[in-house]
């Protein structure tokens, strides 16, 4: 088992990095590059700020280089300003004298280098992008720094201030589509063909064909659009506020519940309601279908047949004997939720306005923020990696007879 894992993680590490190097590089001959999310804020760029800001993001070398120092970092090395070396300060991302005093002349901050009586004002320092010249690499930690969405914020910083709000969204939908859509697979299974079994097959194949961002918008319009358009007919009809995480000030859900302030539980909660249901509604439908599958083939095993010969009640030999078998395969599509716990649902996200990691990547899409997208991606195709690893352990906790060598 260690030689194996050995092997995994060597191989994993492997994909990860030509994931990253795909990646970067599709990043990199895409339309407009890294400079087309502040073009398009800046419309007025002259050809001197163009050659400036392709040297900020490094796009004056070859494109293995800007892979090398956005992967694993590279040392900064120094500058020439009037004559002298000055060198990066990585935390400020800017460049500085390599004996520098900070002091104020003539009302404005000055850097003196030190033992000269020279001094340059601090405007006069070429100010580069942090995530460019002063990244460590994202093996390190460093992804640099937003440029569209949060420009100058650090990307790291902004991801882990999204993923809260993802982390509540997809866990509560990924749990509670477990809970309802493996009972009801293994329901279905066992009482295939019966009123209820063609019953929830119908409301899977709804669930799972219907796209997200429609059930989403039609979800919207019952219980948000609607009751707020006939308050004044039916003023007890509760109505859903239709996006974000939390109110920005108070409002009333129906005339007969007391008025709801922002950021309490109970906004927090009503919130939550549409876009978790429609979460639940579309992961309970693929994992009801998936067992569903999985339970009628290992039901026809002779093991199976064996077990009910000897006399077992039907509730043992489901779940002791056709049910473990049957979540194998079920464990290879359990696993792969974890990475969509940190990405998020994108779709979903957009259309409630969410403001987790989906709706932070569709940005950074949209508005052509790079640093924000590799992360994104980066990230995902590491927990990808890792959950088909834990998949593969999971085998043999669930199956005995599958040993590793």
């Amino acid at each position: 088992m260690t030689s194996y894992l050995i092997r995994r993680l060597i191989l994993a590490a492997f994909v990860v990095f030509l994931a990253a190097l795909f990646t970067y590089m599709l990043f990199s001959v895409s339309p407009g590059g890294p400079l087309a999310g502040i073009q398009q804020q800046q419309r007025r760029l002259t050809r001197e700020d163009l050659a400036r800001l392709r040297a900020q993001y490094d796009l004056d070398f070859y494109w293995p280089f800007r892979f090398t120092r956005w992967l694993i970092g590279l040392p900064n090395g120094p500058i020439i300003i009037g004559g002298r070396e000055w060198f990066a300060n990585v935390p400020v991302g800017c460049y500085l004298p390599r004996d520098r005093q900070v002091v104020q002349r003539d009302g404005q901050l000055v850097v003196i280098p030190a033992g000269c009586d020279d001094y340059l004002y601090l405007s006069e320092i070429p100010q580069y992008h942090p995530a460019v010249r002063s990244s460590r690499g994202i093996l390190r930690g460093d992804f640099g720094l937003s440029t569209v969405v949060r420009a100058g914020r650090p990307v790291f910083d902004e991801l882990m201030s999204r993923l809260p709000a993802t982390l509540e969204l997809m866990i509560l939908s990924t749990l509670l589509s477990f809970a309802l859509g493996i009972p009801i697979g293994i329901y279905s299974a066992v009482r295939q063909y019966s009123r209820f079994d063609y019953t929830f097959t119908t409301i899977s194949f709804i669930g799972s064909s219907m796209p997200t961002f429609f059930f989403g918008l039609l979800v919207i319009l019952l219980f948000s659009v609607l009751p707020n358009l006939w308050s004044d007919t039916l003023p007890w009809l509760p109505r859903l506020p239709p996006g974000a995480r939390e109110a920005v000030r108070p409002y009333t859900v129906a005339t007969w519940l007391p008025r709801v302030q922002p950021g309490t539980f109970l906004d927090r909660f009503l919130h939550l309601l549409m876009p978790v249901g429609v979460l639940t509604f579309f992961y309970m439908a693929t994992w009801s279908r998936f067992v569903r599958s999985s339970m009628l083939e290992v039901m026809r095993q002779d093991y199976v047949r064996t077990a009910r010969a000897k006399g077992l009640i039907e509730r043992v030999v489901i779940i002791k004997h056709a049910l473990r078998n049957a979540l194998i395969p079920f464990v290879t599509v359990a696993v792969l939720t974890i990475p969509g716990i940190f990405s998020g649902a994108i779709i979903t996200e957009t259309v409630f306005a969410w403001p987790g990691m989906g709706r932070l990547y569709y940005d950074a899409l949209t508005r052509s923020d790079w640093p924000i997208a590799l992360a994104f991606i980066f990230i995902t195709a590491v927990l990808t990696v890792l959950a088909t690893l834990l998949g593969d352990i999971l085998y043999t906790v669930v199956d005995p007879r599958i040993k590793y060598t």
